[in-house]
């Protein structure tokens, strides 16, 4: 009696604890955040890991970055012409130097030049922008708004001169800071280039030597998923860049049709900040709109239309040829992960946030399709999907 009275109770238990679904994820929910918390409470012993990371990750990287730039040419060399990976390394090594020569000694001094010019003659910009400004609002139609406009304005300019002052300050009491950054920049270009060597050399053996760590029978399907996350990873860096670099090309060419000033300084902030998706090209396209707007009603117009060649360009040839649907996320879900990325880590988390979400949602896909496979919880699923099919049949 007592045996069967036991039997039952572990039926019970087993019914509605272990293979109830609704418990298994709230104990999954709270074991989460009881995870949280305990790390919450002994952040400081990681305080050393930290410190090593930050050192190591900028190196890191750029090397990253170059590595899947490159790791294509060097794959198909070895494959398809029988080159060996470190001559091709070498040759690839030489063709960047170059390319940095040519860069800063003919594309970096008319940045500079047109860069100092904008910063020179910006106040008297300015002071043309206020002087259309309070013209455009002396307009009679605009008496009921003017008093608005004007505290609008005065607060504005209020607000500016205290962030710049504060700053300013900020800028004086971290000067050790900054010698802290050029350090780190200086250590970063001079070790990079032999991180990049030795993972362009050493990068396929990367998998097999990392899946040796796994269990026997999970071997295959753990060298699948670092396969997966590689993809992934390697498609958004090589397809953000390469979509940059023709953004930069349009706008440098577009800019120069038009005449419009420091139009190479512009173009090169657009391809630089379109590393923003979907912010990021509107950000730059806000100097190049108040620089139109200070030329001429003119020239205002022909800045929109070659932001509208752009944006069509890019958003109907380019994106779709380099990047096409590889990354599998939905625009709301990118706006609201860039959203929420930049509240947490600022520009970084915008920067990382797509990569880090696109190899969060592998793992987690593939975990829950191990844990579907050896769990019995969805086994009614899959008998409900075999009648189905046999009803079809």
């Amino acid at each position: 009696m007592d045996v069967k009275k036991h039997h039952q109770k572990s039926n019970f238990f087993v019914k509605w604890f272990l293979n109830n679904r609704f418990s298994i994820a709230l104990l999954n929910i709270l074991l989460f955040f009881l995870i949280i918390l305990v790390f919450n409470q002994i952040s400081f012993v990681l305080n050393p890991f930290w410190t090593f990371f930050n050192a190591i990750f900028p190196p890191i990287l750029v090397a990253s970055i170059q590595y899947y730039l490159m790791d294509p040419v060097v794959d198909w060399m070895e494959k398809k012409l029988k080159v060996p990976r470190i001559i091709t390394i070498i040759l690839l090594f030489v063709i960047v130097v170059g390319g940095l020569i040519w860069i800063i000694n003919t594309l970096i001094p008319i940045i500079q030049h047109q860069t100092d010019s904008l910063v020179k003659n910006w106040p008297t910009y300015w002071k043309d922008a206020q002087k259309g400004f309070e013209k455009m609002i002396r307009d009679p139609r605009l008496n009921g708004v003017r008093g608005g406009i004007n505290q609008a304005i005065s607060d504005a300019q209020t607000k500016i001169f205290k962030t710049g002052q504060d700053s300013f300050n900020l800028a004086l009491s971290n000067l050790s800071s900054a010698v802290n950054v050029i350090t780190m920049i200086f250590m970063t270009l001079l070790t990079a280039p032999f991180v990049l060597f030795f993972m362009l050399k050493d990068g396929p053996r990367l998998n097999p030597y990392v899946t040796k760590f796994a269990p026997k029978k999970l071997q295959p399907s753990f060298s699948s998923l670092l396969s997966d996350i590689n993809g992934a990873v390697a498609s958004y860096i090589r397809g953000q860049i390469t979509v940059a670099f023709w953004v930069g090309v349009m706008f440098a060419i577009g800019y120069s049709v038009i005449g419009l000033n420091y139009g190479i300084t512009l173009a090169v902030l657009a391809g630089i900040l379109n590393m923003i998706p979907y912010f990021g090209t509107f950000i730059a396209f806000i100097p190049a709109i108040i620089l139109g707007l200070i030329s001429s009603p003119m020239m205002l117009i022909k800045v929109l239309i070659v932001f509208a060649i752009e944006q069509t360009l890019e958003g109907r040839v380019i994106s779709p040829l380099v990047m096409g649907n590889k990354m599998n996320m939905n625009p709301v879900t990118t706006i609201l992960l860039l959203i929420g990325a930049s509240a947490v880590a600022g520009l970084w988390g915008v920067i990382f946030a797509i990569p880090v979400y696109a190899v969060i949602k592998i793992i987690v896909t593939r975990l829950f399709n191990y844990y579907r496979k050896i769990s019995n919880l969805y086994d009614d699923e899959s008998i409900e999907d075999s009648d189905t099919q046999g009803s079809k049949e």
